[in-house]
C-alpha cells in the first residue's frame, strides 16, 4: 500500500493547476443517465471516486470514452452515452466505496422507472441517513422499499411533481431529487434546499441538456418537467475543496502561490478567515494568488456549516493550519458528527488538541515534529499532509488511498511549488 512522505520546513512558490470538482463531477456522471444522447464533460479530475463511478455506470450500460490531458494541468474529457438502460442494480460492492453513488437513484427512476441501490457507504465519517432522498422520491409517487441493505424504487408511471421540503439543506437528496424532478410530471417544488456552488453546478448541466429550471442558489428550486432531455457539452466546475486545500498550504509552509482556475467566488468563508489570520488573497486573471510571509496566523475561531458558511470538507485541513497559531481557535463541526478522526495523528505531531462533543479547542504550537500517521478519511488525510509541511523532520503519511479519492497527483502538485513531498510503496 503507498504512503507519502513529506520532509517539513519549505516555503511553497509558483503555481497549482486547480482540477475539475470531484463533487461535481460524480453528480454529472450520474446525471448523464437522463439522456439517451451522448454527452461530453469537460475537465474531469482523475481521481478514483471517478473510476469507482464509471465502473458503476457501466453497470447499467453506459458506454464511455475517455481522452486523457497529457500533462499536469491539462484535465480529462470524458463521452458518455445510455442509449439504452440494460440494468438498475447498483451492487454493494461499489456502491460501498463511494457515497456519491447514491446519486443514480434519481436518474434511474425517472427514466427506467425502477431501480435497486445498495445503501451508501464512503468515509467513515458519521451516520449520513438518506432519508431525505427516500422520502422526497415517495411524495414524487414512487414506491420504496428497504430490504438486505438494498433500497428497492420503482415509479412504472413516471415520477409526479410534488412540493417537498427537506427538513435539512441536505446536498445529495437536494441534486438527487432534481434529477428525478428534471423527468416528472408537472411541476415540482424544493424547499430548504442545498445552496453549495456543486448543487448549481448540476442544475446548469441540467439546463444544458433541456431541463426547466430556476431557483439554483436558493433555497427554493422550481422545477417543471420535460419530455426529454437531449445530450450536451458541459465543463466541471473548477474543485474549491481543492483550492481551499492549496490556499491553506500556503498559509501553513508560507510562501507565494498562484491557484490556476480557481474561483473567490466559492471560497468566500475560507477566503474571509485567511485574510483575518494574516494570509493574502487576490483575484488574478488566472485564478487566485495567496501570499504568506514568515509570521505565525493568529488563531481564529470558525463553525463549519452549510454553504455560504465554512466547508466541513476544510475543518481538518483548518484544525492543521490552528495548530501551528499563535493563541488558542475553538472548531465547532456541525455537519458530521465523527469528524474529528484526525485528531490523534496531529497530536501524535505534537499538535495540543481537547475535543469535548462537537467541538475542538486547538492550542497553537511554534513546531510540529513529523512522525508516522495514519490517514483516516479522505479530507482528515489530506490535513496530515499539511501538517507534514511544517513540521520538523519527516512525515510518514499511511493509507493514502483515501488520497486518491480526492485529490488529483497531490504530491507533483505540491512539489511543483518546492515542498519535499514524495510517493512511496510501503
Amino acid at each position: 500500500m503507498d504512503r507519502i512522505r513529506i520532509k517539513g520546513g519549505n516555503r511553497l512558490k509558483g503555481e497549482i493547476p486547480i482540477s475539475g470538482a470531484k463533487n461535481s463531477a460524480l453528480k454529472l456522471m450520474a446525471a448523464s443517465l437522463l439522456t439517451d444522447e451522448p454527452v461530453t464533460l469537460k475537465n474531469m479530475p482523475r481521481l478514483a471516486d471517478i473510476e469507482a463511478m464509471s465502473d458503476l455506470l457501466m453497470q447499467f450500460g453506459m458506454n464511455m470514452n475517455i481522452r486523457r490531458g497529457a500533462g499536469l494541468g491539462q484535465s480529462d474529457t470524458m463521452r458518455l452515452h445510455a442509449a439504452k438502460i440494460e440494468s438498475a442494480f447498483a451492487p454493494y460492492d461499489i456502491v460501498r466505496k463511494m457515497r456519491a453513488s447514491f446519486q443514480v437513484l434519481g436518474p434511474l427512476l425517472a427514466r427506467h422507472g425502477e431501480a435497486k441501490i445498495s445503501l451508501p457507504g464512503g468515509c467513515a465519517i458519521g451516520a449520513r441517513p438518506v432519508d431525505f432522498h427516500l422520502k422526497g422520491f415517495e411524495a414524487m409517487g414512487a414506491s420504496i422499499e428497504l430490504a438486505d441493505g438494498y433500497v428497492l424504487a420503482s415509479a412504472k408511471g413516471g415520477l409526479k411533481g410534488t412540493t417537498f421540503e427537506f427538513p435539512f439543506a441536505s446536498v445529495g437528496a437536494t441534486e438527487n431529487l432534481m434529477t428525478g424532478a428534471v423527468l416528472a410530471e408537472g411541476r415540482t417544488v424544493l424547499k430548504n434546499c442545498a445552496r453549495e456552488p456543486e448543487t448549481q453546478d448540476l442544475g446548469n448541466f441540467l439546463i444544458a441538456m433541456g431541463a426547466k429550471i430556476s431557483g439554483l442558489g436558493t433555497s427554493e428550486i422550481v422545477i417543471d418537467g420535460v419530455d426529454r432531455l437531449s445530450g450536451a457539452t458541459y465543463s466541471v466546475m473548477p474543485d474549491r475543496i481543492e483550492t481551499g486545500t492549496y490556499m491553506i498550504a500556503t498559509a501553513i509552509a508560507g510562501g507565494d502561490v498562484e491557484l490556476v482556475g480557481a474561483q473567490a467566488s466559492s471560497n468566500g468563508a475560507l477566503i474571509a478567515m485567511l485574510e483575518k489570520i494574516g494570509t493574502e488573497v487576490k483575484e488574478t486573471n488566472r485564478g487566485l494568488s495567496v501570499h504568506r510571509n514568515g509570521v505565525r496566523p493568529s488563531a481564529m475561531d470558525v463553525k463549519t456549516d452549510v454553504f455560504p458558511a465554512f466547508p466541513t470538507d476544510l475543518q481538518a485541513q483548518y484544525m492543521a493550519l490552528m495548530s501551528i497559531a499563535n493563541g488558542t481557535s475553538h472548531i465547532r463541526e456541525t455537519v458530521f458528527e465523527n469528524r474529528f478522526m484526525h485528531v490523534p495523528e496531529m497530536a501524535r505531531m505534537g499538535a495540543k488538541i481537547h475535543v469535548d462533543g462537537d467541538v475542538a479547542t486547538v492550542t497553537g504550537v511554534e513546531t510540529l515534529k513529523g512522525a508516522p500517521v495514519m490517514a483516516t478519511d479522505l479530507r482528515a488525510s489530506v490535513s496530515l499532509v499539511l501538517a507534514g509541511l511544517v513540521a520538523e523532520g519527516e512525515t510518514i503519511v499511511n493509507r493514502v488511498y483515501h488520497l486518491d479519492r480526492g485529490f488529483e497527483r497531490l504530491e507533483e502538485k505540491l512539489s511543483g511549488v518546492g515542498a519535499e513531498i514524495e510517493r512511496q510503496q510501503a
